[in-house]
């Protein structure tokens, strides 16, 4: 294979992560980004093996065989992860697969310093060049950051740890910014003592400030705030993964990286701006404990306005526009099928039926529209919170099932530890029906003002049971 072959090959699978990347800005066209991106990877990895054969033809047997055994293992476990993954856990399995990428950006970082040669980047013997140097720098203590704060991340999603830094109550204690501040300063320190001297020890010392400063970012950071979490860190993987792809001369890896870097991170600044908080904050890991220490639910009980499955049937089938927000509860019952059939069921008979979705419904970004679309709800359907927050004050009725801070008119309040946090104005419309388990507050740890409404009914019990009662009254 000639390296202008190798070449093209390259950019043919960057214009399908390019395409990949486009298709997943909208629903309708997301199986088709998928595609693009399935193709893309195929043509990477078996390119980048074609070259491996070419480069290292004296280890063909023998380091190929690793690579292939390498390729299968960790596809097979993939394949079984992706099958077996329940819509709740979806966000988990994507911070895991964020740890491991960061993870083989240091691993790539350790074998480029070890044996440069091998990588095509010096001849045997010769010292990296300083360019090279700082770019393995960086790519290793953003993948560094990215693994071990990907960790915490998972633990604090999966919320079935009893390990305190895996629990979803933020970690906070006194000097704890200034601590970050300095660990920073030193792994820059070190980073830049190897960038000079090209030695192991300022390099090792380098991973392991940047290991332990990806937990102590993430541990303040509360189960409310997971969502630009995640997409923050998919955000960092990108830039490990393209300053691994600058140290290796390879424009695929630069170019895959960027992409998931840039996107990630402008992703994070609308979830920033959809919760009401600094995208820097976000970056430096200093935020997600005020909302919580200053939250103020669980206090005296509040009389409510409670009704039935059938009630609620009643009004929907009555109505003449119907929204429905979901929420992670929705996501924990597993209610979606139940929920598109009753939708079905209010759409024969000639009620408008519409999903208004926030930005930071469930527990990661696109949890939601990804929850719909396993059920088959049209995409038409399906409307963001900017273009469905107007139409709230002409709505008969807004069903409302697992979701509770997205909707808080509390965020109306300046005094509120959510003043300024957008949100779906259902308070708005002529009738709320909210479905929860039980009164308990949402991730802010705040009483939901919408709850004491008198417009305002709760109708108790597991999201897909009380679902199911409501598609069988619905005649």
């Amino acid at each position: 294979m000639s390296m202008n072959l190798v070449v093209m090959l390259y950019l043919v699978a960057s214009v399908c992560f390019i395409q990949a990347l486009k298709g997943l800005s909208h629903p309708t066209s997301s199986r088709m980004g998928n595609t693009f991106g399935m193709v893309g990877m195929a043509i990477a990895i078996l390119t980048t093996v074609a070259l491996l054969f070419k480069l290292r033809s004296d280890l063909a047997a023998a380091g190929m065989g690793y690579v292939l055994i390498g390729l299968l293992v960790g596809g097979t476990i993939g394949t079984i992860m992706a099958r077996r993954v329940e819509m709740t856990k979806m966000p988990e399995l994507v911070a895991f697969m964020h740890s491991m990428i960061g993870m083989a950006a240091v691993f790539i970082a350790i074998a480029v310093v070890a044996e440069p040669h091998a990588f095509n980047i010096v001849e045997r013997g010769e010292a990296i060049p300083i360019g090279n140097r700082i770019e393995l720098f960086i790519g290793a203590f953003v993948g560094a950051i990215t693994f071990s704060g990907s960790v915490i991340a998972f633990g604090k999603l999966s919320g079935k740890y009893k390990f305190r830094l895996f629990q979803g109550a933020p970690v906070v204690f006194g000097g704890q910014h200034m601590l970050n501040l300095g660990l920073a300063i030193a792994m820059l320190a070190f980073g830049i003592w190897f960038a000079v001297s090209q030695t192991w020890t300022p390099f090792l010392l380098m991973l392991a400030i940047a290991f332990v400063l990806g937990v102590l970012i993430i541990i303040p950071i509360g189960g409310a705030d997971m969502p630009v979490v995640v997409s923050m860190l998919n955000s960092y993987s990108g830039w490990a993964a393209a300053g691994i792809g600058f140290s290796l001369n390879n424009p695929m890896l630069i170019i895959a990286g960027s992409l998931v870097g840039s996107s990630g991170a402008i992703l994070s600044y609308i979830m920033c701006r959809a919760m009401n908080r600094s995208f820097f904050n976000v970056i430096l890991g200093g935020f997600g404990g005020e909302t919580s220490a200053a939250a103020t639910g669980g206090g005296e009980q509040r009389p409510v306005r409670s009704g039935s499955a059938d009630d609620a049937a009643f009004l929907m089938a009555n109505a003449d526009s119907v929204v429905i927000v979901p929420g992670y509860g929705l996501a924990v019952a597993r209610a979606q099928h139940p929920l598109k059939e009753l939708t079905d069921k209010l759409i024969d008979r000639g009620i408008r039926v519409r999903y208004a979705i926030h930005p930071v419904a469930g527990r990661m970004p696109g949890h939601m529209n990804v929850l719909l679309a396993e059920a088959e709800v049209p995409y038409d359907q399906v409307f963001e919170m900017e273009d469905i927050n107007p139409d709230f004050t002409e709505t008969d009725v807004v069903l409302v099932l697992g979701a509770n801070d997205v909707v808080n008119p509390a965020a109306k309040d300046p005094k509120s530890p959510i003043a300024g946090m957008p949100i779906l104005e259902v308070y708005k419309s002529a009738q709320v029906i909210v479905n929860k388990r039980s009164m308990a507050s949402g991730y802010a740890g705040l009483d939901n003002e919408l709850f004491y409404m008198d417009k305002t009914m709760m109708v108790f019990g597991d999201a897909k049971k009380v679902v199911e009662d409501m598609v069988k009254a619905v005649e």
